[in-house]
């Protein structure tokens, strides 16, 4: 169940998101925000040409005080190895206790199994806070996706 914490440091999250919007190439602008004792202890935004990711950034941020955190991520972690681990991997090996994920990945190498990743190591997974905003900001991405898939 989300709480008002949740929906306030997801608002940040999707802050950071638009403001990499359109300067991401081809990845989505996602943000991540990364909380302990209700204080943000690292956020991230996806870099200018894509990488690196949110999550990377916010990890890096908050060093080893990540461990049994929050992370209010905008796109569900990414699952796949690309031109970096995924991002679900580095969140496990942070040792966080709990992600709120606004929006599943539409990408079928991702789609749900970045949240499953999460969910199998015992991470308390939580999806669609303030979805319908993050969709919103990362539609380019979404609408390439549904494009490649017809």
């Amino acid at each position: 169940m989300l709480s008002d914490q949740d929906i306030d440091f997801m608002g940040k999250a999707l802050s950071l998101a638009a403001t990499h919007k359109g300067l991401t190439g081809e990845n989505p602008s996602v943000g991540c925000v990364l909380v302990k004792h209700g204080r943000i202890i690292g956020q991230g935004v996806t870099a200018r040409g894509g990488r690196p990711h949110a999550e990377t950034r916010a990890l890096e941020a908050a060093g080893e005080a990540a461990a049994g955190c929050t992370a209010y991520v905008t796109l569900e972690p990414c699952s796949h190895i690309g031109q970096t681990g995924p991002c679900a991997q580095a969140l496990i090996d942070a040792g966080i206790a709990r992600c709120v994920i606004a929006a599943i990945d539409p990408d079928p190498r991702v789609n749900w199994r970045g949240a499953a990743m999460l969910q199998e190591v015992g991470i308390d997974v939580t999806t669609g806070c303030r979805e319908d905003e993050a969709v919103i900001i990362m539609d380019e991405f979404f609408n390439r996706v549904r494009m490649s898939r017809n």
